[in-house]
């Protein structure tokens, strides 16, 4: 081999040693993530008295299935990791703990419920750990000055108590509330948030009755509401305890305006149990598509969720809400991922769940959209009124947008 030709041999070697090096100084890993895997950890409640809730848990892990074998994100198949913590805030503590010490993910991901969030956020903040997408809609979860490492994914539960109360001065001015609510920070917010947008005529609630979540029935506070005379019962509750509600209220022969929360409407956990004919006229809020509603059989994200379901997950209820919710939280996790590219640190993982812009999913209504910034962590700031006619819910009006900074 000739002098020449040694001299290009070797500038070769380390151009393409530079190469290397370069693209390998390119990728960031914590904890959690490498060139073949990242890992993302969950507690579901499996079982106890939110078990209504672990379809949402098993769709996910089915989305994560489906994107693996399309290849992963950015060539790198997502683990994710789920354990039970039965809806109860000590085994929330314990089962993120084996997350985040033993499992060392690199983040986690629609923990289930507000209780079991606010168990293990100051934990995960001071760890520095992503609490992406807490599946929880109170305020704290939306709080990035005092809480940079948590990102809720659901409505705000105040935002959403203030849309219910404008709809209320609008349609029924002359009511008397009566709130059934949850003991915690749920449950409370609502109330907060109804009680904010009737403002001045925050004396239309005539009462207002809260329960634990381990109570065995809500029969009681029920009466209570009926006999303070209330002709609206605005349940802010979790599904069990909705269903309750509107079997109790059928059974005493009581006809007031029910409202029930995002949390509460999905047809099969909620209204089914509860009697479809017991449920007709129930109003809430939505913001995504039905999947049993013909207005989109042709449409293209309903098109994918009906074959992902069908493939991935086919002994799934693809008409369940909470299966639809499973959907568009995982589909949104995707997309955090792909746009952290080779940077798979946890500060980039905050970094680019803060950067989403104008983000369509596949099921979420037309109009509705996903925007975060760095001070403004609320996924999702828009609604659609519905009210069930027996069958499935109907829109009434448009889709309100809340403008208002927490």
């Amino acid at each position: 081999m000739t002098k020449d030709c040694l001299k290009r041999a070797a500038g070769a070697a380390v151009a393409l040693a530079l190469l290397v090096s370069a693209a390998q100084a390119q990728k960031k890993y914590d904890p959690g993530a490498s060139d073949a895997e990242i890992k993302v950890g969950q507690t579901v409640p499996l079982s106890g008295p939110a078990s209504a809730y672990a379809v949402i848990g098993k769709t996910q892990a089915a989305y994560m299935r489906m994107i693996n074998d399309q290849g992963g994100v950015n060539g790198r198949k997502v683990a994710l990791i789920q354990y039970d913590d039965a809806y109860s805030p000590p085994k929330t503590v314990e089962q993120t703990r084996r997350l985040v010490e033993s499992d060392e993910v690199l983040l986690t991901f629609q923990i289930i419920g507000t209780a079991p969030n606010v168990a293990v956020q100051k934990y995960l903040n001071a760890r520095k750990v992503p609490q992406l997408f807490a599946a929880t809609g109170a305020a704290r979860f939306t709080d990035p000055k005092n809480f940079p490492w948590t990102m809720g994914f659901n409505p705000s539960y105040l935002v959403e108590g203030r849309i219910y109360a404008q709809y209320l001065l609008k349609n029924h001015p002359n009511a008397r509330i009566g709130v059934l609510y949850q003991n915690d920070d749920l449950g409370k917010d609502y109330l907060a948030g109804l009680k904010a947008g009737l403002g001045d005529k925050a004396k239309m609630v005539v009462a207002e009755t809260s329960y634990e979540i381990t109570e065995p029935t809500i029969d009681s506070q029920i009466l209570r509401l009926r006999d303070a005379g209330a002709d609206v019962l605005f349940s802010a509750t979790t599904p069990k305890q909705a269903a309750q509600a509107i079997k109790k209220v059928a059974e005493i022969g009581w006809k007031p305006l029910h409202i029930i929360d995002i949390n509460a409407s999905s047809v099969s956990a909620v209204l089914k149990p509860a009697g479809l004919d017991n449920a007709k006229g129930v109003v809430s809020v939505g913001y995504v598509k039905d999947s049993a509603d013909p207005e989109w059989t042709d449409d293209p994200g309903m098109k994918r969720y009906l074959a992902f379901m069908a493939k991935y997950y086919p002994d799934g209820d693809k008409d369940s809400n909470l299966n639809v919710y499973g959907y568009i939280t995982a589909q949104l996790l995707v997309q955090v991922l792909k746009q952290c590219g080779d940077d798979l640190t946890r500060e980039n993982v905050m970094r680019q769940a803060a950067d989403l812009r104008n983000i369509e999913l596949d099921l979420t209504l037309p109009g509705i959209s996903v925007t975060t910034t760095p001070t403004d962590y609320r996924v999702n700031k828009q609604f659609q009124m519905v009210q069930f006619d027996g069958q499935r819910w109907q829109k009434i009006g448009g889709v309100v947008t809340d403008d208002a900074k927490e």
